[in-house]
């Protein structure tokens, strides 16, 4: 590997910083800072495109800073998995934030600081960045930090009460989650007397299993709170539909995947085998079931998907549970899936607010005719969130259901029982929103937004050839007729034709364009689904294994100690994935990389 590559990833976390600094000096130039922003984002985006190619066949590589070796000093560890997660989540990223400056963010009326969103998204991105890279619990706990510090500043931006009150959840809950978080990290490093975790990875298999399952429980229930597993998932769908659309979307579709990563992290590197896999089980199942009850009950399009998001962590942690390089695979591919989907949906919604002037959709109809366009970027992202073949999400349900039925014991099969009947439901509810939404004549809505109206009177107008401006002058009338005001004269009418007059404009093109890009990316995931299976397979051997992380970090005989622990696990009981036989949870099940290697062998990753 090109190891002058790989050693410029801390440069992933020091470009966001470098342009959110910049950005801030820029405060009173809006367009030099939008360009600003941009520019970081498409050179981190580029920047990680190489780590991934770096990765791709050679696996995971640890980075030292300062010249410290682990474990005294800050390690960053490039593999597979976080390759994939930090090209994924700056992808969508990017399209976010041409989308954000095109809207003008919050909407100039809503007064929301404009000039404080683009510097507080890149400290967002650093953060997110940070989680990823992370090679010890601390700087992963940084990462976390930078990620609340920014997401609370765009979670209020505007100030509006609801936003407040959001945001102020938001806080506590993430506080909480943060302090449980802190707390297992003085004691794990009381315990072992290290974070590193590599260096944890060995160490820990030599405390007490009771002292194990305690750290790995508050570590466990730590991440679980940033993921929205149930029943820890109550304060996302009042936090998230609060915020302007596209910070919804970047939260919904990457924050709470921030809080699965570090899951799977810690359930494949620190705590192997299956001594909590009931428990997330019945994570999953309940995550799974209470979240789509919960879109069913919501007609607010952002709450459904704030609903869904929270229904279809149940999915990742299913594959977790697994313990199984079919279902680990199956959870890494979902897990990218899953960003996509989620955040072009979120976007689309932003969409139909502009067009229609409400995202409720018991107060929408008609917007298959006002803009097809909006409506074929709202159905295919919904149709795959929903699971419908061809799409990746079908794809991704159908490796985890495989990984269920391998399994072979009762509460898997009840697992893949609720998959098919949350996936179902997911169809159901994404259907319900888009003929209500879309395909219901604007005349059999009760109250309408003069929005919608207005936007249904101009497309009629502009296919029967006539005036945009005067079918807005002829609905404003007859809106003041129906509140009992005075009807302007015929005199007036013309008059107020030749002045400015207001029309509902729809999103700007700055806010289409990256929407239609996000969902192509998403249909990219299908198109090239099995080239990104294979990777994904590979990223969940690589992590079961955990040799290749270990010896990456601490070298071959730490690796050597790792591989013998999990010989350890089996004589107390706990069961780790097979490495000699075939089926699901095969180790060695993956074919070797272009170059010949076996990606079970530990001379996989290395130190620069």
């Amino acid at each position: 590997m090109d190891l002058d590559i790989v050693s410029l990833a801390p440069l992933a976390v020091l470009l966001p910083i470098l342009g959110a600094a910049l950005a801030f000096v820029l405060v009173r130039r809006p367009k030099a800072q939008i360009a600003t922003t941009v520019t970081t984002i498409t050179l981190t985006l580029l920047l990680e495109c190489l780590l991934l190619a770096a990765t791709w066949d050679t696996g995971a590589v640890a980075v030292f800073l300062g010249g410290w070796e682990a474990p005294w000093g800050i390690t960053m560890v490039v593999d597979r998995f976080s390759a994939l997660m930090l090209v994924v989540s700056s992808a969508i990223v990017l399209a976010v934030l041409i989308y954000a400056s095109a809207q003008g963010i919050t909407d100039q009326d809503q007064g929301g600081p404009v000039s404080i969103f683009h510097p507080t998204f890149l400290i967002l991105v650093a953060g997110v960045s940070n989680a990823f890279l992370a090679g010890d619990l601390f700087n992963l706990y940084v990462g976390f930090e930078i990620l609340l510090t920014a997401s609370y500043v765009l979670l209020t931006l505007g100030g509006t009460g609801p936003r407040i009150r959001a945001g102020v959840t938001y806080v506590v809950v993430s506080v909480i989650s943060s302090v449980l978080f802190l707390i297992a990290i003085a004691m794990i490093y009381g315990a072992t007397g290290t974070i590193n975790m590599a260096d944890v990875a060995v160490k820990i298999a030599e405390l007490d299993p009771d002292v194990q399952m305690v750290l790995h429980v508050m570590l466990l229930v730590g991440f679980g709170i940033k993921a929205a597993v149930f029943p820890l998932s109550f304060w996302l769908p009042d936090s998230y539909p609060t915020a302007p659309a596209p910070v919804t979307a970047v939260f919904a579709g990457l924050l709470t995947k921030v809080g699965v990563y570090a899951i799977i992290r810690t359930e494949t590197l620190l705590f192997p085998g299956d001594r909590v896999n009931s428990l997330l089980l019945w994570v999953a199942l309940l995550t799974m079931i209470v979240g789509i009850l919960g879109a069913l009950a919501q007609n607010d399009i952002k709450r459904v998907l704030s609903f869904t998001l929270v229904s279809h962590i149940g999915f990742m942690i299913f594959g977790v549970a697994m313990a199984s390089v079919l279902g680990l695979g199956a959870t890494v591919f979902y897990v990218v899936h899953h960003i996509t989907v989620q955040t072009g949906l979120f976007l689309v919604t932003g969409l139909i607010e502009q067009r229609a002037g409400s995202a409720n959709i018991d107060r929408l109809g008609g917007m298959a005719k006002i803009s097809p366009l909006i409506a074929i970027l709202f159905f295919i992202p919904a149709m795959n969130l929903g699971g419908i073949p061809p799409f990746s999400g079908f794809l991704a349900k159908i490796g985890l259901i495989q990984a269920g039925v391998g399994a072979d014991h009762g509460m898997a099969w009840a697992l893949v029982a609720a998959s098919v009947v949350t996936s179902l439901l997911t169809l159901l509810v994404m259907v319900r929103v888009w003929t209500r939404s879309f395909w219901r004549r604007v005349e059999d809505v009760e109250h309408p937004p003069a929005k919608l109206v207005l936007a249904l009177e101009e497309t009629e107008a502009r296919r029967a050839g006539r005036s945009a401006r005067a079918v807005a002058v002829e609905t404003q009338t007859k809106t003041a007729t129906h509140a009992g005001t005075k009807v302007l004269t015929k005199t007036q009418t013309k008059t107020q034709i030749k002045t400015p007059t207001k029309i509902a404009k729809g999103p700007a093109r700055g806010m289409v364009y990256p929407t239609i890009g996000l969902v192509a990316f998403g249909l990219a995931f299908t198109v090239f689904a099995g080239p990104l299976y294979a990777f994904s397979d590979r990223a969940a051997t690589d992590m079961l294994l955990r040799t290749p992380y270990i010896e990456a970090v601490l070298g071959p005989e730490a690796a050597a100690q790792a591989e013998r622990d999990l010989g350890g696990l089996e004589e107390r009981g706990i069961h780790v994935p097979d490495q000699d036989n075939s089926g699901p949870g095969v180790l060695d099940s993956i074919p070797g990389d272009s170059e010949g290697h076996d990606v079970g062998d530990s001379t996989e990753g290395g130190q620069p």
